[in-house]
């Protein structure tokens, strides 16, 4: 892991009572190598092959957008939302069932934890440091995930799309679409606010630029923000912009867990 200077004088953290966790999840909570939650669906054998062609032209598309450095934040964007409600409404289109959604939930080995971070979280429970997972996946598999490998504790919230059922058929998100740019704690509700409003220090996992905007830094003592290099082109900007970085699977949380705790 490669850590700057700045951060090495804040470690271990001591008061774990002024602390919270902030976390993505596709590709930081699971392995960079783990399918994508958005992926599950047409990888499941339980949906039309149409669908699947349609969100792979979708993906192709929108994905280097995604991942482009150089483009401007706001028609950044604007293409991000298109794509996450595009992809909705394939849901809607193909008339994909909750009990698609039930039994592709069931099924979650597609996902896969990065080492140790099931360790990790177990850490957050039993020392009461509430873990707010912001993602711009679909909340319903990440709910079903945690929940099949017994991490879905009292102090998790996972804020994220959740797709919701009219009369057993996908018709839609709840609340508003949730994608890469703007994940930011506006999303969270007033209860979990309430919680956080006292603590100052965070840590924050994420795994592209865009994650670092999650939380406001203005409104924080102490902020250590944790980077896991997928994509090679984003490695250069990860290890300049992120106060750890982890540059392969092996090291992840298990050493992530030393150097903080």
């Amino acid at each position: 892991m490669i850590i700057n200077e700045k951060t090495k004088k804040l470690l271990p953290i001591k008061n774990l009572n002024d602390l919270y966790v902030v976390a993505d999840f596709d590709k930081t909570i699971t392995k960079g190598s783990s399918q994508s939650s958005w992926g599950i669906l047409a990888n499941s054998n339980l949906v039309p092959k149409d669908y699947v062609s349609e969100r792979t032209s979708l993906f192709n598309h929108y994905r280097p957008i995604e991942i482009d450095e150089t483009l401007d934040f706001k028609e950044k964007s604007k293409e991000m939302k298109d794509w996450f409600q595009k992809h909705i409404n394939l849901l809607i289109k193909y008339k994909i069932s909750d009990e698609i959604f039930k039994k592709a939930s069931k099924d979650l080995s597609m996902l896969e934890f990065r080492k140790g971070a099931k360790e990790f979280i177990d850490f957050l429970h039993k020392n009461n440091i509430p873990l707010i997972i912001i993602s711009a996946g679909i909340g319903n598999f990440i709910e079903a995930f945690l929940k099949e490998n017994n991490c879905y504790f009292d102090n998790v919230y996972i804020s994220s799309n959740k797709i919701i059922f009219k009369d057993g058929i996908a018709c839609g998100a709840q609340k508003d679409i949730i994608h890469s740019l703007n994940k930011n704690e506006i999303s969270l509700p007033k209860k979990i606010k309430e919680k956080l409003k006292d603590k100052k220090q965070v840590i924050l996992l994420g795994d592209q630029l865009s994650d670092l905007n999650m939380i406001d830094y203005s409104k924080h003592d102490s902020i250590i923000s944790v980077g896991f290099i997928v994509e090679e082109s984003q490695k250069k900007s990860i290890i300049d912009n992120f106060d750890i970085v982890s540059e392969n699977e092996d090291d992840d949380y298990i050493k992530l867990l030393k150097l903080l705790f």
